[in-house]
């Protein structure tokens, strides 16, 4: 709960700010936003965490014999959305889930990633972490509804504005920096229509808090500009998706904790074991940091998703890329996750790889330094490359044999993740898509 100061000081900014209305935002077990918007005259009571919900109606969540659920806004997310749109500003807070005897709901997504940075915390160390966000900003049809249709024809890294899009995504980073968040760059990615907001390191709760709002903002930026955003990881068929790479890195006491100058690369013991316990664990959180039937469609060789388990100095064909600065602060650079994940849950189960390869003392294989899609079968197998999940079947099968990822979710979100993916799966295998009637109904 909000002590003293911080309460002060949020009346005093709402107060300047004409807010009249305050959302309190969570995440269910998939990572969509879930918000309750109270009247600003219930603040107070909202910040003593008073404010009740129904967590049986919230995918992920309590059964409906235990259906009560509090929300307890965290201070550090208070924000002021400040949408051009007309009507006074909205106020929101990111909430953690309580039960009603005030205990930590353990299906909460946010209270998991909590309790696995405190184990990291317990090491010595802080988790921080830089995402590298790509998007898509698509047309609407006459009805106002999304396509897949854009006119948009920039190209990566173009200079000058030669689409909407362009100006859009512009706006969007005006929005993000007058909320607090630091965006360290933004430009257009490789495909039409496809952008990238990079936002600056943060300690891990931070990152993910960030993401979502990052992707709250992005969507009603584009929504005002008649445009459509989604972070669906591969919406178009031929060409590039949108990944969510991490750069992650563990420092103590300020320091990174990944370097090492005398060491090969000048990454850490520490460093090399982190990495190893990502490179061991790949498979078993891909059900966390690819979650859709559409993510495995992403990680297909061609378009620079990596597809193999293993890590490069230079190359960014493998999932894990060794990132410096001329030499110094490095920090590991995974290029897996995409921007649909729960950012909580993706978090918790890379900070819990990661920690599981410091505290078994693993060690890397070899780095690659070719171009992992061109090598044989025979070739990766001698350089201990193995492939991540082909489809969210073989991602949840392998989720289930990781107990370390499973852990660090807790057997509540676990389940309830398992169970929502395999539905998922099992409508997909049923359905009979376009693809099968194109190919099949006039041959057979």
């Amino acid at each position: 709960m909000a002590n003293e100061a911080d309460r002060n000081e949020i009346f005093k900014r709402t107060d300047a700010a004409g807010v009249r209305q305050v959302g309190l935002q969570f995440t269910d077990v998939l990572g969509v936003a879930k918000t309750v918007t109270v009247p600003v005259d219930l603040l107070p009571d909202a910040l003593d965490g008073n404010v009740l919900f129904d967590g049986s109606s919230i995918q992920g969540f309590a059964r409906v014999e235990e259906a009560d659920m509090f929300l307890n806004p965290d201070p550090a997310t208070f924000a002021v959305f400040p949408w051009v749109s007309a009507g006074p500003p909205t106020a929101r807070f990111i909430c953690d889930i309580r039960r009603p005897d005030n205990t930590p709901y353990p299906g909460c997504p946010r209270t998991a990633l909590k309790r696995v940075l405190a184990a990291v915390g317990e090491r010595g160390f802080c988790l921080r972490v830089a995402p590298e966000v790509e998007f898509f900003l698509f047309d609407r049809d006459e009805r106002g509804r999304a396509t897949t249709h854009t006119e948009d024809q920039a190209g990566y890294f173009d200079l000058a504005p030669v689409d909407r899009g362009e100006q859009v995504r512009q706006d969007m980073v005006g929005v993000l920096e007058q909320m607090g968040i630091r965006v360290a760059a933004s430009h257009h990615e490789v495909a039409p229509g496809q952008h990238e907001i990079d936002l600056a390191p943060q300690d891990a709760l931070m990152a993910a808090d960030q993401l979502v709002t990052l992707r709250t903002v992005v969507r009603e930026v584009a929504r005002q500009a008649g445009l459509h955003a989604t972070f669906m990881p591969k919406p178009v068929a031929g060409i590039n998706g949108s990944g969510l790479h991490l750069h992650c890195q563990l420092e103590r006491e300020g320091d990174n904790a990944f370097f090492d100058a005398g060491a090969t690369d000048s990454l850490s013991s520490i460093g090399r074991a982190f990495l190893a316990g990502l490179l061991q664990h790949a498979g078993g959180f891909a059900l966390v940091t690819n979650p859709l039937v559409n993510s495995y469609k992403r990680l297909v060789p061609g378009y620079e998703a990596p597809i193999y388990i293993g890590w490069s100095r230079r190359s960014r064909s493998p999932m894990v890329r060794l990132a410096t600065d001329r030499g110094q602060n490095p920090r590991l650079e995974l290029r897996s996750p995409d921007p649909a994940c729960n950012p909580y849950l993706a978090l918790s189960a890379i900070a819990a790889a990661g920690l599981d390869g410091i505290e078994a003392g693993l060690e890397p294989p070899p780095p690659v330094a070719h171009n992992v899609h061109r090598l044989r079968d025979t070739e990766r197998a001698e350089l201990g490359v193995r492939r991540l999940p082909a489809s969210l079947d073989e991602a949840i099968a392998r989720f289930r044999d990781d107990g370390v990822v499973q852990a660090a979710l807790g057997a509540e979100l676990s389940q309830s993740l398992t169970e929502a993916k395999r539905i998922e799966w099992d409508v997909y295998r049923t359905a009979v898509h376009p693809w099968e009637i194109d190919q099949y109904l006039t041959v057979y």
